[in-house]
């Protein structure tokens, strides 16, 4: 009896070596800026070409500047250099290019499936930790390094020791007015940030099954947070569904042949896990977290913990990121108070967070203490949303209406957290420095972003009438 992984894995498995690694096929590569350039330059030092060029997708994300497209350099010279090198590496290897100025450019997580090419049963790699969002569709989707990044190029596979297998299965139903990034963060809160380490994390209930393709992402999007090399979810109808007619997915026969096979990829009902985890999440509340890992999370109804109620091999660590974040045990999370909030990254910027997010903007202001930005995953998602008017309201409630980019979800371009500056972030890191030298960030839902962007401080928006 198999698991999902061993299904994928093994269809994938080209040769076992002797140290117990193997050498898996990778069907999708997808390539950004930041960590693809000396990839390319050992390719070209060497004379090497891109094994199968249509299997890679390259997109630039990191770099890009969300507030003026018109100037490249407008995120600074470095930026302007990586993205300029990518153009040139793309151009001279005979990749598809997602360049900074493409009108469906955007964040590599967002682009790659909207365009149906991220398929279920795939092994799916790019030099991004966050490649962990793949697995929503079914498919062993992972990080990798630059010299791994260069591998892929030039065998069109990758080494890899096969991970551990690790099923977490959430009981109850999910409370309203919850999200999945609220399921996200309490799974993190729950396992901590080492609690899926050396395995792939397969996720099930009826709660799973319920959700759509976005929510599922930003839910495999956050494994890596809980120390899991990737998260993984069997394909289903809502799978189906989402690709069925994307422009790279299969089409006629090879659809329904391919429909077929995808059908298969579930873990057997005997099938033996490393480890398994039950979540009980009849009781979420919306999440918010505290400290400088996602693990540091309370629910907005909570406070602080005190060092008492801390572990004592874990108060030092807890005391210093209560420093940099300049909080104390015992505050109310409603108490916080925030002077950014960014609704963006590879975690929540897609056309349903941002609907969320609208439901709750329209008719109400932005506190005028807070700078509040909105960042569509990709140029589709943008057009998406200006179509269904969401960029009127997110403006006329005082948002920033932005340009497709990674922006603030890293340091990495002109939208940077000064030091001391508190956000209110729909991304998926917050430790020190993520979003800026000194900067402060607490990672929450759309919705909970649109909370504190309103009152300029954490609230509980299951109070408000749209939920």
């Amino acid at each position: 009896m198999k698991t999902l992984l061993d299904k994928i894995w093994d269809r994938h498995e080209i040769q076992v070596l002797d140290q117990g690694e193997s050498v898996l096929f990778v069907d999708r590569h997808l390539v950004h800026e930041v960590t693809s350039a000396q990839a390319f330059q050992g390719l070209r030092e060497k004379s090497r070409k891109v094994k199968f060029p249509s299997l890679t997708l390259c997109v630039i994300d990191h770099n890009v500047s969300t507030k003026d497209r018109k100037n490249k350099n407008a995120s600074g010279p470095v930026s302007k250099t990586q993205m300029d090198t990518m153009e040139k590496n793309a151009d001279e290897f005979g990749l598809k290019l997602f360049g900074w100025d493409h009108p469906d450019q955007g964040v590599v997580h967002v682009v790659g499936p909207e365009l149906g090419f991220i398929l279920p049963g795939n092994v799916i790699v790019c030099g991004d930790s966050h490649t962990a969002t793949h697995g929503a569709f079914g498919s062993i989707a992972f990080g990798i390094g630059t010299s791994e990044v260069e591998h892929v190029f030039a065998t069109q596979t990758i080494v890899q020791r096969k991970p551990k297998s690790m099923l977490i299965r959430f009981v109850g139903k999910r409370p309203a007015g919850t999200t999945a990034k609220d399921l996200a963060l309490f799974m993190i809160e729950t396992i901590g940030t080492n609690g899926g380490a050396g395995s792939i994390v397969e996720y099930s209930g009826e709660t799973i099954d319920s959700m759509t393709m976005e929510e599922r992402m930003t839910l495999c999007n956050l494994s890596i947070e809980a120390g899991a090399r990737a998260g993984l979810i069997a394909p289903d109808e809502t799978t189906f569904s989402y690709l069925k007619g994307k422009e790279l997915s299969p089409k006629g026969e090879r659809w329904e042949e391919a429909v077929s096979f995808w059908k298969s990829l579930r873990s057997d009902k005997d099938a033996v896990f490393d480890k398994i985890v039950e979540i009980d999440i009849s009781r979420l509340e919306p999440k918010v977290t505290w400290g400088t890992k996602p693990s540091q999370t309370v629910s907005i109804t909570g406070t602080i913990p005190q060092m008492e109620e801390i572990p004592a091999s874990e108060r030092n660590t807890v005391s210093s990121a209560l420093s940099y974040m300049g909080l104390n045990p015992g505050t109310k999370m409603t108490e916080i108070q925030i002077n950014k909030v960014f609704i963006g990254s590879c975690t929540n910027s897609r056309i349903e967070d941002l609907r969320s997010a609208a439901k709750l903007a329209k008719g109400r202001k932005v506190h005028p203490n807070v700078q509040a930005l909105v960042v569509p995953g990709s140029g589709r998602v943008k057009r998406q949303a200006e179509q269904e008017g969401l960029d009127r309201i997110f403006i006329d409630a005082g948002f920033e209406w932005r340009e497709p980019g990674c922006s603030m979800c890293l340091a990495m371009n002109d939208d940077v957290l000064q030091p001391g500056e508190r956000c209110a972030s729909t991304s998926n890191r917050n430790f020190e420095g993520r979003q800026g030298k000194g900067g402060r960030t607490h990672l929450v839902s759309p919705a909970m972003a649109v909370g504190a962007a309103v009152e300029g401080k954490f609230t509980d928006v299951r109070t408000w009438r749209e939920l």
